[in-house]
């Protein structure tokens, strides 16, 4: 298991292996300007986890394998928004057309691969993720991207529970806070997806079933 599971965790016998499948998928979470630009209020120093994303990124078109980036963007006037940005105040400047919800310069995403908007943490919640991965018969998604405690932790839960095998590759996440970053690495590991090594989300790329 990633980092030091609670001993309660382990008497539990919970951290059992998902493994990979043989489609794996690269889903690419909110790496948008709004997170990586510390500029922004809710942007931090991301620069390494933006790095390891792209050469993630970069092995999986090797592979022709899909790849998905989200973003989160509400409509002027935040009629679309719900109560989210009542909890966030920040997130009422992430309207569609601005600057902040575009995906980070450095990852470049090609025309042919899809952009999901959403409007609340999880990728899968209100969108047509998990019709795009049915589509390609997806079994597998490597999640990558921001925040670890946030937005990747919620779409690794529901992705779980829609079917999907998650990889989470450690390198390749991040958050503002360390501590919120590293303890929800522990229990997602426990409870919701594989933490790996950047080495082995790529091998699950290249060799599916690994």
């Amino acid at each position: 298991m990633a980092g030091l599971p609670d001993q309660a965790y382990l008497d539990a016998g919970l951290g059992a292996r998902l493994g990979s499948g043989d489609r794996p998928a690269l889903v690419v979470v909110d790496l948008i300007r709004a997170f990586t630009d510390p500029g922004h209020p809710l942007g931090a120093d991301l620069d390494r986890v933006v790095l390891n994303a792209r050469d993630l990124i970069e092995r999986a078109r090797a592979e022709r394998r899909p790849v998905i980036f989200t973003t989160i963007a509400f409509q002027q006037g935040l009629g679309d928004a719900g109560r989210w940005p009542e909890k966030i105040p920040a997130l009422r400047t992430m309207t569609i057309g601005s600057r902040w919800v575009r995906v980070d310069d450095r990852l470049q995403p090609r025309r042919d691969e899809p952009l999901v908007v959403k409007k609340g943490a999880s990728a899968a919640f209100g969108t047509n993720l998990v019709a795009m991965l049915v589509q390609r018969a997806i079994d597998t998604v490597v999640l990558c991207g921001a925040t670890t405690s946030g937005c990747v932790r919620a779409s690794a839960v529901d992705l779980l529970q829609f079917g999907f095998g998650v990889l989470i590759p450690r390198d390749c996440v991040g958050d503002r806070s360390q501590t919120a970053h590293d303890s929800s690495l522990v229990d997602l590991d426990a409870k919701y997806a594989d933490v790996v090594e950047l080495s082995s989300a790529i091998a699950c790329l290249e060799a599916p079933g690994c």
